[in-house]
């Protein structure tokens, strides 16, 4: 498909990800460096009608999917209009959120036709999920994401695999998927600036099956085009998990998603370097499609042209990028 979101490998990126805040009511250790982080300014950020100008851009060129992200997004005082006003799009509208607040928005998601949430939780034990996040919100966010399913929501369960942090986990959490329909999603651990990443830290989507065959019978699912994850289902489970093995098994070929910071920068990768001022451009009176076009014609074919095919090779210390909060997950 001919437009300027194809890229010069002939990757067309119909799936935006838009980051409402880099604030949030959580501290988690592998998104939000320990000290020295600095939020952006009130000013800075996208308001609700630069961020659906934008959006509306977006979709005119051929976005099909947008997902809301954070920080947290629904801290965002303007997270209900927001969503509100992305609802009258013609696409699929989806949020990634910690889980704290979802009970609070359930009409808001129901009346914008956003049908998808993704939850973030590293832990099923108290105290482990509050040393992660340095909160104590494990009751209220398992209750929320049983809440989600009950109302018809499709709920998947991010879990962030850490080597020596919560890896005996992963089990548990597949087992929390036997009665509802709740699909969890095992994410290998990925470097971001100050999160303490180191290759050691890693379990691989090998390791994490391997975690998991002694004790269910799975069977492998068929992924779409575009999945970053690859899925599989216990036999009899309500549920389903899949592997996010962006360390171990890159899925750059595929790639459609393109990333807009809270503070407006387009990012063309995850793990990109460079990063594009659209919001600026916007409140110049600048045209912002030559732009959009220069940026995801500068993407690199894999990684962002920064991390090593082998990701044990990866020196943390020489990536330059922002921290996960900033850039939105």
């Amino acid at each position: 498909m001919s437009s300027i979101l194809t890229d010069r490998f002939g990757r067309f990126h119909d799936y935006l990800r838009i980051s409402l805040t880099d604030a949030c009511n959580l501290r988690c250790q592998y998104c939000m460096p320990e000290e020295d982080m600095s939020f952006m300014t009130r000013s800075s950020l996208m308001t609700a009608d630069e961020l659906d100008t934008l959006a509306g851009l977006f979709v005119r060129h051929g976005v099909r999917k947008i997902r809301l992200t954070g920080g947290e997004p629904l801290v965002r005082k303007e997270a209900a209009e927001i969503i509100s006003r992305l609802g009258r799009y013609p696409i699929e509208l989806a949020i990634t959120t910690n889980g704290v607040l979802v009970d609070r928005f359930l009409d808001v998601f129901k009346d914008a036709g956003l049908k998808s949430v993704n939850i973030s939780l590293d832990s099923l034990n108290a105290a482990l999920n509050q040393k992660i996040t340095r909160r104590d919100h494990l009751d209220l966010v398992v209750r929320n994401i049983e809440l989600l399913a009950e109302f018809g929501f499709r709920v998947k369960v991010n879990m962030v695999v850490m080597k020596g942090v919560n890896e005996f986990e992963v089990g548990d959490f597949v087992a929390w998927s036997k009665e509802l329909p709740l699909h969890i999603r095992f994410i290998e651990y990925m470097p971001f600036d100050g999160n303490g990443w180191s290759a050691a830290r890693v379990t691989t989507h090998e390791q994490i099956l391997e975690l998991l065959t002694d004790r269910f019978e799975y069977n492998k699912l068929k992924d779409g085009p575009n999945d970053t994850a690859r899925a599989y289902q216990v036999k009899g489970y309500a549920g389903t998990f899949a592997v996010i093995s962006t360390m171990s098994q890159p899925f750059c070929e595929t790639c459609n998603r393109i990333r807009l910071t809270a503070d407006g920068k387009l990012k063309n990768c995850l793990f990109s370097q460079g990063e594009t001022d659209l919001l600026g451009a916007l409140r110049r009176g600048e045209e912002v499609e030559p732009l959009v076009k220069q940026t995801i014609q500068a993407k690199y074919a894999r990684l962002g042209g920064q991390l090593s095919e082998d990701y044990h090779e990866t020196d943390p210390a020489l990536l330059k990028n922002r921290a996960m909060i900033s850039i939105g997950g």
